[in-house]
């Protein structure tokens, strides 16, 4: 039914005009559309990732979301370590320089201004 359909990733955030400075400026992310004063669109690779303002951003403690960066990872972390970002760093997991190895396999984490959690991973 859905297999062959296109999806977005949808994030909730309270200050919308806080979250386009974020999602442009930081993320480096294109803005598409949503000129109005409570949705805007972001052009993330070949997908979109749509925030909208609600009373209930930043509530969600999983990941919103992924990015499979691959090799980039370490140069993406610094990239947005030097623009303010600060990357989470969860009990039992180590952790250099913001990101968690584990068989090959790299990850961080770190969160928008409303705390939405993003993950990027070397996949």
């Amino acid at each position: 039914m859905l297999k062959d359909k296109d999806s977005a990733a949808i994030v909730a955030v309270k200050d919308l005009a806080r979250a386009k400075a974020f999602y442009a400026d930081v993320l480096g992310l294109e803005q598409v559309n949503g000129q109005d004063e409570q949705v805007a669109e972001f052009r993330t690779g070949k997908t979109s990732l749509v925030v909208y303002v609600s009373d209930f951003a930043g509530t969600n403690q999983a990941n919103a979301v992924v990015w499979g960066v691959g090799e980039e990872i370490d140069a993406i972390v610094v990239a947005l370590r030097e623009k303010g970002v600060r990357f989470e760093q969860y009990e039992g997991m180590d952790f250099a320089d913001g990101i968690h190895s584990s068989g090959g396999f790299k990850m961080a984490w770190f969160k928008d201004p409303d705390g939405n959690i993003f993950h990027l991973n070397n996949m």
